[in-house]
C-alpha cells in the first residue's frame, strides 16, 4: 500500500469524524428552537468585576440599570483599580440605590487575581440568583435579566448565555473574531444540549449563588489567573443543572479587540485554561480542532498529488455542505449572517491563528488580567 493511499485513507477517516462532530452539532443545537416561559422577576444580582475600566463603566451601566426588571441590585467590584473606575462606581451609586460597591484593594497574596476580586464581589451579593457580566458589555435588549432569569428552575441552577461582539465593517480581524465566537458558541451550546456542558463565557452567563460556595468557588484553580467562568463551569456543571438561552434579546454585546495583538493575548489567556478541563472534554475539543487542521493539510496535498481526484472534491464538498448547514443555522440564531457566506475562509485564518496560539502558550506563559 503506497503512502498516497494511506494518506486518503486517513482523510476519508477525518472527514467522517468531522462529519460526525458537525452533524451532532446541527441536531442537537443548530436546529432546535429556544425554548422559556418568562416567569415573575426573581430577585437578581449582577456582579461587574472592573480593572482600569472607567470608560467602559461610563457607557454601559446605564443599559443595565434601564433594564426592564423590577428587583435586581448591581454590585460593582472595583479590582485594584488605577484609573478612575471606583470614581465612577460611586457615581453611579449616588444616584442609584440598588448599587453597591465592592472595593478590592492589592494584596501580596491574591495581587491580580480577578477571582480574589469575583469572590469578594459573590460574597457581597444579596440575592441567591447571580448574574454575571463585563464592563466592556452591554445588554443587547432592555430584556436581558427577563430572559435570563427565565431559565433558572428548581433544576436548572446554571445559565449560559451569548456573548456578541460588536460588527466592525470592512475588518477582516472583526469577521476572524465574531466567527471563532459563533463556533465557541455553537460548541457550548451542543454540549450543554447533549448533556455535556463544558464551559461558558463570563460576558454573559448566570448561577446560584449556593453552588458557588457548596463547591468551594475557585479553590481549585484560584492560583490559576484565567478560568473564572469556563473551569468553574466545568468543574460544577452537568446534564442537569444546566441550561442555555439563545435568544437575540438576551445577548450580551461587547467591543471587540482592534488589533491583532491584542486579540491574540486575549485568546492565548481564554486558551490557557483548556488543559486544566475534565479529561472526556479535553479529548472531545482536542480531537475536534486536530481534525479539522489535518483535513485542510490532507485535503490540498491530496489535490496538489492528483490522488483520486474525483473523491478527495466529493469528501470536501460534503462536509462543507455539512459544516455550512451547522453553522449557518447557528449564525442565523445568533445574528451572524454576514459570516456564513466567509466560512472556509475564516476557517483557515482561525486554524492557522490556534495553531501560532497553541505553539506561543508551549513557549512562554500568557499574560493574564490586566
Amino acid at each position: 500500500m503506497g503512502i498516497t493511499t494511506i494518506l486518503f485513507i486517513v482523510f476519508v477517516v477525518i472527514v467522517c469524524i468531522q462529519n460526525i462532530y458537525y452533524t451532532s452539532f446541527l441536531f442537537s443545537f443548530s436546529t432546535k428552537r429556544d425554548d422559556f416561559r418568562l416567569k415573575n422577576n426573581i430577585p437578581l444580582s449582577v456582579i461587574i468585576c472592573a480593572k482600569n475600566e472607567a470608560e467602559n463603566l461610563k457607557k454601559n451601566i446605564p443599559f443595565i440599570l434601564n433594564q426592564n426588571y423590577s428587583n435586581f441590585e448591581i454590585v460593582l467590584v472595583n479590582d485594584s483599580s488605577s484609573d478612575e473606575t471606583l470614581d465612577v462606581m460611586e457615581g453611579f451609586q449616588d444616584l442609584h440605590e440598588n448599587i453597591k460597591i465592592v472595593d478590592v484593594k492589592t494584596t501580596e497574596t491574591f495581587w491580580g487575581n480577578k477571582k480574589y476580586a469575583l469572590t469578594l464581589g459573590i460574597k457581597a451579593a444579596s440575592h441567591e440568583f447571580l448574574v454575571f457580566t463585563d464592563a466592556d458589555c452591554k445588554p443587547n435588549s432592555q430584556k436581558w435579566l427577563t430572559y435570563l432569569s427565565s431559565k433558572f428552575s428548581n433544576e436548572k441552577s446554571i445559565v449560559l448565555g451569548y456573548g456578541a461582539y460588536d460588527k466592525k465593517p470592512y475588518s477582516v480581524l472583526n469577521k476572524v473574531i465574531r466567527f471563532e465566537t459563533v463556533m465557541t458558541a455553537l460548541q457550548y451550546f451542543s454540549y450543554t444540549s447533549m448533556g455535556s456542558p463544558y464551559m461558558g463565557v463570563g460576558r454573559n452567563m448566570a448561577y446560584r449563588k449556593p453552588l458557588f460556595f457548596n463547591n468551594s468557588g475557585f479553590s481549585n484553580h484560584m492560583t490559576l489567573k484565567s478560568g473564572d467562568d469556563d473551569l468553574f463551569i466545568n468543574e460544577v456543571a452537568n446534564n442537569k443543572n444546566t441550561s442555555i438561552i439563545y435568544c437575540k434579546e438576551s445577548f450580551t454585546i461587547s467591543e471587540p479587540k482592534t488589533s491583532i495583538k491584542d486579540w491574540v493575548l486575549q485568546k492565548r489567556r481564554h486558551i490557557s485554561t483548556a488543559k486544566f478541563y475534565r479529561t472526556k472534554h479535553k479529548l472531545l475539543l482536542g480531537l475536534f480542532y486536530s481534525s479539522q487542521l489535518i483535513f485542510w493539510v490532507l485535503g490540498a496535498l491530496l489535490i496538489l498529488l492528483q490522488y483520486n481526484l474525483k473523491w478527495v472534491l466529493a469528501l470536501i464538498v460534503l462536509r462543507f455542505l455539512i459544516q455550512i448547514l451547522s453553522f449557518g443555522l447557528t449564525a442565523r440564531k445568533l445574528n451572524e449572517t454576514d459570516l456564513i457566506i466567509l466560512t472556509p475562509i475564516l476557517e483557515i485564518f482561525l486554524i492557522l491563528t490556534q495553531l501560532s496560539i497553541f505553539i506561543a502558550n508551549l513557549i512562554s506563559k500568557p499574560k493574564h488580567w490586566k
